[in-house]
């Protein structure tokens, strides 16, 4: 075998959701959790990436799947990157230690599922609101917004292509 033809050792970060305990099992806690469909990386959702790995010692991101994307409404075209794709470059991020994904509207039952002790979200999401943050407090752990980077985001990016 050749070089060329290893896979590249940062796809082991990916986990399909039915293996979540063995995988998580090997994380170091506290463990951080975020999702999201991170449809185009872009340096406001690298710079999130890495403060919220700071938080605590592994980072899980649950990305949505392509029909949860579809269901959020955010365009006929959308996702742009299917979900494994998507998996992949997400994967890829030093800051990351696994990735999985959720089909439901929200990330509700699979944070019930994992029990993070963080839970982190973007500084345009009012915590107070979200049922996610009153579900991680219910068992001691912390839910926060992180600072929004502003002026980086996909949809704002397609938009600029579009009328290009």
């Amino acid at each position: 075998m050749h070089f060329q033809d290893l896979p590249p050792a940062f796809l082991s970060k990916i986990c399909a959701r039915t293996d979540l305990a063995r995988h998580l099992d090997r994380l170091p806690r506290p463990w951080v959790f975020t999702n999201g469909v991170f449809d185009v990386l872009h340096r406001g959702h690298v710079m999130y990436l890495a403060q919220a790995r700071d938080l605590g010692g592994s980072l899980i991101v649950a990305l949505n799947t392509d029909a949860s994307v579809r269901r959020l409404g955010k365009g006929d075209d959308r996702p742009l990157n299917n979900e494994a794709d998507r998996a992949v470059v997400m994967a890829s991020q030093q800051s990351v230690s696994l990735v999985t994904w959720f089909d439901e509207d929200t990330p509700v039952q699979l944070i019930a599922e994992i029990r993070p002790d963080i839970l982190v979200k973007g500084g345009d999401y009012d915590m107070a609101k979200l049922p996610e943050t009153a579900l991680v407090q219910s068992w001691g752990g912390r839910a926060l917004a992180l600072p929004f980077v502003q002026g980086y985001s996909t949809t704002r990016l397609l938009e600029r292509i579009r009328s290009s």
